[in-house]
């Protein structure tokens, strides 16, 4: 996926979200968490993914 691919589907994605609403946003997430596991049709893959996005995110620290 191209840099550009990858910001259509975030943006898409932030979009969706944002029209689904905060109520039904984890709903929305959780289906496209299993569609998405679904097609990737590799068990220890996603577990892979799983962990990786439990990680905490660290923000880069600003250049001096």
């Amino acid at each position: 996926m191209t840099d550009s691919d990858l910001d259509l589907v975030y943006t898409t994605l932030c979009k969706t979200l944002t029209a689904a609403g905060e109520a039904q946003a984890p709903l929305y997430l959780a289906r496209l968490a299993m569609l998405c596991m679904t097609e990737l049709d590799n068990p220890q893959r996603a577990l892979s993914l799983i962990e990786a996005a439990r990680l905490p995110v660290v923000a880069p620290t600003p250049a001096a």
